[in-house]
């Protein structure tokens, strides 16, 4: 697995990424996310690809001087092709926006989610994120320090 930019090559392949049906709901589509990061100049999109297989998209956001901290640096979206979940994907598309981040001097990263059955909660919790206990447009409000791998201060 390999850490891309989206190219002319690859975008028809990132935005037919499918998640499973249960999924859907709780996270956009790449194409939005792609129309997002045209827009807004912090953004991070990057897709996770084995060979010619686009097998998942992230999008981050690095904007220090943002007014609300959980959008200062973070994952505004992640997206991991049907067919790849399970093999470490996803993980390793958050592990490469965690490189990023220390390469940038950030310390703490944010994510939101929306709560369900079938939300990704218990993905972001397994790597580390600790609600903070508020909301945010009705999602939880994560952190994850990057300084110290074991430890996290919401």
């Amino acid at each position: 697995m390999e850490l891309t930019t989206l190219t002319p090559e690859n975008l028809g392949r990132a935005v037919s990424i499918a998640l499973r049906p249960e999924q859907e709901a709780f996270v956009a589509p790449v194409v939005q996310s792609i129309a997002e990061a045209y827009v807004t100049l912090t953004a991070w999109p990057r897709l996770v690809v084995d060979g010619d297989e686009v097998l998942a998209f992230i999008m981050g956001n690095f904007d220090p001087d943002h007014e609300i901290e959980a959008f200062r640096a973070g994952i505004w979206r992640l997206n991991v092709a049907a067919s790849a979940q399970g093999r470490g994907v996803g993980r390793f598309a958050v592990d490469a926006l965690e490189e990023e981040a220390r390469a940038r001097g950030v310390e703490r990263i944010s994510v939101l989610w929306e709560r369900g059955e079938h939300g990704p909660e218990g993905f972001y919790l397994k790597l580390g994120f600790i609600p903070t206990g508020e909301e945010l447009f009705g999602e939880v409000i994560a952190f994850k320090d990057l300084n110290d791998r074991g430890r996290v201060s919401p």
